[in-house]
């Protein structure tokens, strides 16, 4: 029997592999009582995400998901995987855009291509290194897409393997 433990953690700067596609599972299925919460605890009161009478006269023809609850979300099922424990801060988001709408019940996927990286000039023992989220629904449909900079640390030497 083995003794060794391997702690849950992101990845580290030196770990991260530039063009790699980074699926992140499980997807979350978005619920009414999800929108509702973001949406009410943000004081947005856009009808498009509480008014179900409004929003059924729309283009859409019903509620539409918070566009600020799916990116949210979107960098939240990559966490995980790539910055638990590794992220020092985030630097901004370059671009942000929804192709397609998000609705109650459907599920988001996510997925992070590193897009850039280099090591800081200023703060050594640290990287910055952009990430490429994308978001789809369950039928593949693309609804987010987010470009962030990040600062993440480099493997610390008593970390090394």
């Amino acid at each position: 029997m083995s003794n060794k433990r391997i702690r849950q953690r992101g990845l580290w700067f030196e770990e991260m592999e530039l063009g790699t596609v980074y699926e992140h599972r499980p997807g979350r299925t978005i619920t009414e009582a999800d929108n509702t919460l973001f949406t009410t605890q943000t004081m947005n009161t856009q009808a498009l995400h509480l008014d179900a009478a409004y929003s059924e006269t729309t283009a859409f023809g019903q509620r539409l998901v918070n566009s600020m609850f799916t990116v949210s979300t979107l960098v939240g099922l990559s966490v995980t995987q790539l910055t638990q424990g590794t992220i020092v801060a985030n630097l901004g988001f370059s671009e942000v855009s929804f192709p397609k709408p998000l609705f109650h019940g459907d599920t988001l996927y996510a997925e992070t291509v590193i897009s850039d990286k280099r090591e800081s000039k200023s703060r050594p023992g640290e990287g910055i290194v952009t990430f490429t989220h994308t978001g789809r629904n369950q039928h593949g449909d693309i609804v987010a897409i987010a470009v962030r900079k990040t600062l993440v640390r480099m493997q610390p030497p008593e970390e090394a393997s």
